[in-house]
């Protein structure tokens, strides 16, 4: 059992490094594509705080990296958390067939009539 674990921590070591080398790959491509600025708040970065902004994946894939940058953009990490914590509450919802139907009355339908009474 321990030599499993082991093994498991390896893994898990040479994953995060491979992450963190990807990620370090593309986050330098992108900071040096585009300005650098917020893409949902236009707070400005300069190098003094720079490690607050953030590499956004568009369509959420992180292995989705093209040359020109495409599917990228420059967020706050305060957007970026925003903008993963939409997505995750979205994904907690479902659509569910059995949900009760819409309302039927109508409390102005007969307003008309009860205001030309009042002339």
């Amino acid at each position: 059992m321990v030599k499993e674990s082991g093994k498991l921590d390896r893994v898990i070591l040479e994953a995060r490094k491979n992450a963190e080398q990807r990620a370090k790959g593309y986050r330098e491509r992108a900071l040096k594509l585009f300005p650098w600025v917020c893409g949902r708040c236009a707070r400005t970065f300069d190098h003094k705080n720079l490690q607050l902004l953030e590499v956004h994946h568009k369509n959420h894939n992180h292995d989705d990296n093209p040359p020109d940058g495409s599917n990228w953009e420059l967020l706050c990490t305060y957007c970026h958390e925003n903008e993963h914590a939409k997505l995750k509450d979205f994904m907690g919802r479902t659509d569910t067939s059995d949900t009760e139907s819409a309302a039927t009355h109508n409390p102005f339908a007969n307003l008309k009539n009860m205001l030309n009474k009042k002339t």
